[in-house]
């Protein structure tokens, strides 16, 4: 119950300011503009249209999912958190958040690329699905125990990017390989190696959160 309370907290704030919000939509505006002119006439395969995809969702999460704990340093209501919760009610509450935050910004991204790049074909939706959903999981896990991890530095801008690519790196891969199998046409149970390893990374992320981030939030 906490945990909602602390994500309808977040929330109400992100509706009021729309920091957030903003920094996604503009940024997905601007990059797939400019992909747009940069490309004209000129046809460009299915392939690197699913790349082009999970690069622009790369770097919106970059953008947009940092400041999850930094707001609470800017605030100075981090002690108050620490008082009143537990570290595990907290980072579920932020989890929360950006789960949401993660899959209303991806699902806008890849409705764009359906709508605007012809050659982003896909053959097997369910495929797709699949990836889609853990894939937001694992980006939405990562970007939040990073998000902890820097919200104390001096330095966050520059931090939260060095930190999250070799982090997201594995899963982003995987990703790649999972979204040309499904504009192949391949089966689930062709990727089913894929699939594991992505699911294999949530639950290791996941475990590996909310085991650090005791530490992490009482440092």
């Amino acid at each position: 119950m906490k945990s909602y309370s602390l994500f309808k907290k977040d929330w109400l704030s992100e509706l009021r300011t729309r920091y957030a919000v903003n920094a996604l939509a503009m940024f997905i505006l601007v990059t797939i503009s400019v992909i747009l002119f940069s490309i004209g006439s000129e046809k460009i395969s299915e392939y690197l249209t699913g790349g082009l995809l999970w690069i622009v969702i790369f770097f919106s999460a970059m953008s947009g999912l940092s400041r999850a704990f930094v707001s609470e340093e800017e605030r100075n209501t981090t002690m108050t958190l620490q008082l009143i919760a537990a570290p595990s009610t907290i980072f579920s509450g932020k989890l929360i958040f950006n789960l949401l935050l993660v899959f209303l910004m991806n699902f806008a991204i890849t409705i764009l690329f359906i709508v605007l790049f012809p050659s982003f074909a896909l053959k097997n939706f369910l495929l797709f699905f699949i990836s889609f959903v853990f894939g937001n999981i694992g980006i939405a896990v990562s970007s939040t125990i990073i998000a902890a991890i820097i919200s104390k530095a001096s330095s966050k801008g520059t931090l939260y990017p060095v930190l999250s690519f070799p982090i997201l790196l594995p899963l982003i891969l995987t990703l790649l390989e999972l979204t040309k199998f499904a504009m192949d046409g391949n089966s689930v149970e062709a990727s089913f190696v894929e699939i594991a390893v992505l699911i294999c990374y949530d639950v290791i992320m996941l475990t590996a959160s909310y085991l650090l981030f005791d530490f992490i939030w009482k440092e």
